[in-house]
């Protein structure tokens, strides 16, 4: 019996995004995605993001089922187990037959015939029963129910039902809950267990009609009056080509945070959204666009398509580069912690220890892009993590304690170097009627720009403002 060609692609992406360290949104649009049909086409995509949404609470479903730990099965066939339980226990109007054959098909296409009785037991007993608890997912008002009543009683009680409840590793939500406290932990992780909203920012108000013209409904953005959000339709990759882009609207805010510029440079670019909107706010500016990797640079450039942005393909940490930038912009390669909405699979990738090694490197990369700040010049750093050992300490480390208040000088290797309270920005920005957000105390933390997600519209970003002094 053939596989429907949505598990295949679906089976086939997850055990890449498993055993090839491959990203969810990168696959789900290649080729092999774009080739199926409309409706194939959505249920592979739904099947991939669900599996890496929940797949603890998935293990969960059928760990008393089966007569080993999920750690000792065999790749190909915790990902066909993964599968059938999620379209088990969310995917109502699939038929529960198919998903169980088609599920020991795969086993048996993935040469794991052995463990093809198992599957076959296992998803039949939850075909059976997932209509009621525990394999049904719990409601919102549950979740938030259960878990604010524990808090009162024991934290880490608490920790442990918002891991179990929305699928996310422990480590993870005791470190939120300390960081940002019980609430705002509930609303990240219930966050990042549904599709966000698409947001989209335009070259021109032309694309904007095409859009609407191709049945494409738009909502005004929560955050920035420039951009918009997707309601309902087809926003097909070729709709208003290089003049449509998705981009989350907190990534829109610290692109424009970086404000106007004579010499702009964007230190890690790529795939170049932030770089657009910066070149659209600074028409006349020179702009220079660094990513690390040839193949993303060309990308860039035919993304880009100006005559004012050059694209190099080097490391940000030894730019080669000479003269000075009055405008920078350092957002830097992070855990990914603020867009696990989007990129569910970071979470089950990302170890403690991780944070180590990509705090050193951002750290080497805000030394070498404040050595080419002009005085007077302002850098903006910038992450999509809700860890403070890339963000926070990143600029402590580079400037000191002591820099860490706003308005005090700090020593660098090239001269002194203050930060800048993003309340400022944020109100600049407001008073030209660019932000709309209502309540700009939510943005901030300390001088530092604080975007949570469920807490705030948008992906979780963090922004600091450095100025170099005019000596």
């Amino acid at each position: 019996m053939a596989v429907s060609p949505a598990r295949l692609a679906a089976f086939d992406l997850l055990l890449r995004i498993e055993t090839q360290a491959a990203y969810a949104s990168e696959l789900l649009n290649s080729e092999r995605v774009a080739a199926l049909s409309a409706v194939d086409r959505r249920l592979c995509m739904e099947i991939v993001m669900g599996v890496l949404r929940w797949r603890s609470w998935l293990d969960n479903l059928y760990l008393h089922l089966i007569s080993r730990s999920v750690h000792r099965l065999d790749v190909p066939v915790a990902i066909a187990l993964r599968m059938g339980a999620y379209q088990l226990a969310f995917l109502k109007r699939v038929p529960g037959h198919a998903v169980v054959n088609d599920s020991v098909s795969l086993t048996r296409r993935a040469k794991k015939s052995s463990a093809a009785g198992m599957v076959n037991a296992v998803l039949r007993q939850l075909a059976t029963a997932t209509s009621a608890p525990p394999y049904a997912p719990p409601p919102v008002a549950t979740l938030r129910d259960r878990a604010a009543a524990s808090a009162e009683q024991d934290s880490a009680k608490t920790a442990a039902d918002v891991s179990s409840m929305t699928a996310h590793p422990l480590w993870l939500v005791e470190r939120w809950i300390a960081r940002y406290g019980i609430a705002a932990t509930i609303e990240i992780c219930l966050h990042n267990q549904h599709v966000p909203p698409v947001a989209l920012r335009f070259s021109d108000e032309a694309a904007r009609d095409e859009l609407a013209q191709a049945g494409v409904e738009l909502a005004p953005g929560a955050l920035l009056t420039s951009a918009r959000r997707v309601l309902s339709g087809d926003l097909t990759p070729t709709t208003g080509a290089g003049r449509v882009f998705i981009q989350d609207e907190a990534s829109q805010l610290v692109a424009a945070l970086v404000g106007k510029g004579r010499r702009i440079l964007d230190c890690c670019a790529a795939p170049g959204g932030k770089t657009a909107a910066i070149a659209g706010r600074n028409p006349g500016a020179e702009i220079t666009a660094i990513d690390l990797h040839e193949h993303r640079a060309r990308l860039m450039r035919r993304l880009l398509c100006a005559s004012q942005v050059r694209v190099i393909a080097a490391d940000a940490r030894a730019l080669p580069l000479s003269g000075f930038f009055d405008r920078i912009l350092a957002d830097v390669p992070c855990s990914g912690t603020g867009t696990l909405a989007r990129h569910p699979e970071i979470k089950w990738r990302l170890k403690p220890q991780d944070l180590a090694d990509l705090h050193a490197r951002q750290v080497a990369i805000l030394r070498a892009a404040l050595q080419q700040l002009a005085p007077g010049g302002r850098l903006i750093y910038a992450s999509c993590s809700l860890e403070p050992e890339e963000n926070e300490q990143v600029i402590e480390e580079v400037m000191g304690k002591s820099g860490m208040s706003v308005d005090v000088l700090a020593r660098v290797e090239d001269g002194t170097v203050r930060l800048v309270d993003c309340r400022s920005e944020l109100m600049r920005l407001r008073s030209e009627g660019e932000l709309v957000w209502p309540d700009l105390d939510s943005l901030l933390q300390g001088p530092f720009l604080r975007t949570i997600p469920g807490v705030h519209p948008c992906d979780g970003f963090f922004a600091a403002i450095v100025e170099k002094d005019r000596v």
